[in-house]
């Protein structure tokens, strides 16, 4: 059994997202190998609390450590405000502490945060390196973007990863040292400029919830969405699609539709009134922010996840295949590479409206054809099983690992 010095920015067992992906990837390390997984001290008492409520096997694989910059150089950050810029000094400096532990290990892998273009220096430690899973959130067309500071932002934002991308030497060197690089979409790859010694693997994926394979919708059909209501995730789109297939259903069919949004975000507002001016908000609720067993709960009773997102990833979107729900969502780089025909529909980016038009249609030929609806669902767990499950991504790693393994022993 090898032991892997995990880098691992964000864990916290009891979130979703970066932090549930940091704490899962973890744990399907620790299926083959011992970890040694450095987190920021803030992570301490989560982990511990879980731990002690939720026994693992894999737990005496792991051994955790805690790093943190003094608080003279960390004072500043609040919450996710300057969470960049606090990572890459963070990466800095865990070098350093690593030397100080005197540790034994086999192979550093910086786990997260998952940006491509924001450096690690974890090949400093002079052993066989990891990078990944890698992305990044692609560029968002202006069409999708209502208010100027957005598009400002995003467009500054873009030029930031371009800058890295292309003139970085430290992003350059981390490239170069690297053995593997694990991307989370071909665009990763596209951006970095990678030949060999890389491969694709989501840096999502989910637990089995189980499933029930004989939901009866002809009497309720609930859509649902979630995530931050921010402008990457696209709930404009949403509430607008929804609205679209909605106001051409008859009244009988309109008792049957309901759309769920679960989330928080500065958007929230902004939502509400699109659906009273659309004249849907009898058929329109909006969830904040609820425990994941919750969230999960809602997953069963629902007939479509809608999730018209620019980003990246989504854990969501490998959620809501474990329970056999169709994703319609948009033809990108993110959730458009996750699913396949067989079991959701990707809607091809264009103009505003005709997205909204597309996004609308998609929800209506699972809402008419029931049978096609039944094979899209059936479809939609298979994905989960070959794709999404967190155990095949232990195997992966360890296939990337003892290769690895192999090429170093041979130089």
């Amino acid at each position: 059994m090898k032991t892997i010095l995990v880098s691992a920015y964000a864990i916290q067992p009891y979130k979703g997202s970066e932090d549930g992906m940091g704490w899962n990837f973890t744990l399907q390390i620790a299926k083959h190998n011992k970890v040694i997984a450095i987190t920021r001290e803030n992570n301490r008492e989560w982990i511990e609390k879980y731990q002690s409520e939720h026994p693992d096997a894999r737990y005496a694989n792991i051994t955790f450590l805690y790093f943190d910059l003094p608080y003279w150089m960390r004072f500043w950050k609040k919450g996710g405000r300057g969470a960049m810029l606090y990572y890459y000094m963070w990466q800095r400096g865990i070098v350093s502490f690593i030397r100080k532990q005197t540790l034994e290990f086999d192979i550093a892998h910086n786990l997260n945060f998952h940006n491509d273009w924001t450096p690690s220096f974890l090949w400093k430690l002079n052993k066989p390196f990891v990078w990944g899973p890698v992305g990044h959130h692609s560029y968002i067309p202006h069409q999708y973007l209502s208010f100027w500071k957005d598009k400002l932002k995003d467009t500054l934002t873009w030029l930031v990863k371009k800058y890295f991308w292309n003139v970085s030497s430290n992003l350059r060197k981390t490239k170069q040292k690297a053995q593997h690089i694990i991307c989370m979409n071909t665009s990763a790859a596209k951006v970095l400029k990678l030949k060999d010694k890389f491969s694709i693997i989501p840096s999502v994926a989910t637990q089995d919830f189980g499933w029930h394979e004989e939901v009866d919708f002809s009497k309720e059909f609930n859509i649902i969405s979630a995530g931050r209501f921010v402008p990457l995730k696209g709930f404009d789109l949403s509430i607008q699609a929804f609205a679209g297939f909605f106001h051409k259903l008859s009244e009988r069919e309109r008792r049957r539709v309901k759309l769920t949004l679960v989330g928080s975000g500065r958007m929230k507002d902004q939502m509400e009134r699109d659906i009273k001016a659309l004249g849907i908000e009898n058929h329109v609720e909006i969830v904040s922010w609820i425990a994941r067993t919750e969230l999960m709960d809602m997953f069963k009773k629902s007939a479509l996840f809608l999730f018209p997102s620019h980003e990246g990833a989504g854990m969501v979107v490998a959620e809501a295949l474990s329970f056999g729900v169709p994703v319609v969502c948009l033809d990108n780089d993110g959730p458009g590479e996750f699913i396949t025909p067989e079991c959701g529909i990707a809607v091809q980016p264009q103009s505003y409206k005709g997205t909204v038009d597309g996004l609308s249609q998609a929800i209506g030929q699972l809402f008419f054809q029931p049978e096609k609806h039944r094979k899209v669902r059936q479809a939609a767990r298979k994905r989960f099983e070959d794709a999404f499950d967190w155990d095949n991504r232990s195997e992966q790693l360890h296939a990337i690992y003892q290769e690895v393994l192999q090429k170093e022993a041979v130089t």
